[in-house]
């Protein structure tokens, strides 16, 4: 009796374990079994619901909308600026095309939320140009922030061209081309990550994720997911962690002074703060806007990691840093009683998603979110947050 009831527990257990998915056992998400389009970022409920709100003249989303459209990167008459070779040094000195190529991706992605809006197919057709012209001519990114660049921009190509493979009703004939950009440009200079802070490597496995998402390669998607899941358990510090904030392995963080240093000096660890927190806001911003893109962009994949740690940590990153982006007084333990304030439009995705869809009180977060209200672009990678995900349901 006891021995066939072992048995038929171990062979429960072995069909469970094979019915996880790959990389399940590690915690790593597996690539979906066939990718939902258009899945970058945003998905087709989201832009429906969108689209429905911006028709009925329904606020925040009218206003977001019109926001937008008075945007520079709404203009139909946009030039693109395509360079063969992209030079971005540190703090974008020398800053060879790096803002032409930011600035035209955010365009082609607001052209193609324009075209899905309003069915005005020259949106859809100037955001073509704008992706043409760049997969024509691209062919590399060099100095020390190129890894960093082409994870910008490289966050922002696939979100337009999801949209406009997957909806328009016209043609893109260079589709192809586009395709083989992100492949052979973009990807090899992002996948294998960054040692650098951490919002660089959150930025680059963003657009990882998102071009892998676009070019359906479920190989480069799991390697992009796995160091995602890593570096944002060493970027937001849980106190379920331990004494320590997380490390990522080949950093060789493997003292105290090392971690304490890396961390910019902080030495007291509590639940939300980034390892940029005492840098600075905006560069924190960054990296808890790529955490919530790429938890959006695995939900409307089929995995939900808003309700793992990397939940958590968004959770409490954008509460702990709302808190003192709305003025709270400074303790002085904390970055030696001085913060440097700016966490930018990019609140709104992990705000839906953890407050509104899961029910996570998040007071702080949410005063600062419709504060921001409507969200524009922060003009590297991210763009109209309201519009898209602004209490949307989807």
């Amino acid at each position: 009796m006891r021995r066939t009831a072992l048995l038929t527990a171990a062979a429960a257990l072995v069909a469970g374990v094979l019915a996880w998915p790959a990389g399940a056992a590690s915690g790593t998400p597996a690539a979906p079994a066939a990718f939902v389009h258009p899945g970058v970022t945003v998905s087709k409920g989201q832009l429906d619901f969108a689209r429905s709100q911006v028709t009925a003249g329904a606020q925040p989303w009218r206003s977001a909308f019109d926001q937008m459209m008075a945007s520079r990167y709404a203009d139909l008459n946009r030039t693109p600026k395509p360079r063969a070779v992209v030079e971005c040094g540190s703090y974008s000195n020398p800053n060879y095309g790096c803002t032409d190529e930011r600035e035209d991706a955010i365009a082609a992605y607001t052209h193609a939320l324009a075209w899905y809006i309003t069915r005005d197919e020259r949106h859809a057709r100037k955001a073509i140009e704008l992706m043409d012209a760049w997969s024509a001519v691209i062919r590399d990114h060099t100095n020390s922030n190129a890894p960093l660049q082409t994870g910008w921009a490289g966050s922002t190509w696939p979100r337009a061209a999801e949209i406009i493979k997957y909806t328009y009703t016209g043609t893109w004939a260079n589709s192809g081309r586009f395709a083989t950009m992100l492949r052979t440009v973009y990807l090899p200079e992002i996948i294998n990550g960054s040692n650098s802070n951490g919002n660089w490597e959150l930025s680059m496995m963003e657009a990882a994720v998102g071009i892998s998402v676009f070019l359906e390669d479920k190989a480069s998607y799991d390697k992009a997911m796995a160091k995602f899941r890593t570096r944002t358990a060493a970027y937001v510090y849980l106190e379920s962690d331990g004494a320590l904030p997380k490390t990522v392995p080949s950093q060789n963080l493997d003292t105290r002074d090392k971690i304490v240093k890396y961390w910019q000096g902080q030495s007291t660890f509590v639940n939300g703060l980034s390892q940029e927190t005492c840098r600075d806001f905006t560069h924190t911003g960054y990296g808890l806007s790529a955490i919530s893109h790429v938890a959006e962009t695995s939900r409307i994949q089929g995995q939900d990691l808003y309700g793992t740690d990397v939940g958590e940590r968004l959770r409490h990153g954008l509460g702990f840093h709302a808190k003192y982006e709305l003025g709270g007084a400074v303790p002085s333990w904390l970055c030696g009683g001085s913060l440097k304030p700016g966490l930018g439009p990019i609140p709104e995705v992990g705000h839906n998603a953890l407050a509104n869809r899961l029910g996570h009180a998040m007071t702080n977060t949410e005063t600062l979110t419709l504060r921001g209200r409507p969200a524009g672009s922060n003009n590297l990678f991210v763009a109209w947050e309201t519009l898209t995900h602004g209490d949307n349901p989807a």
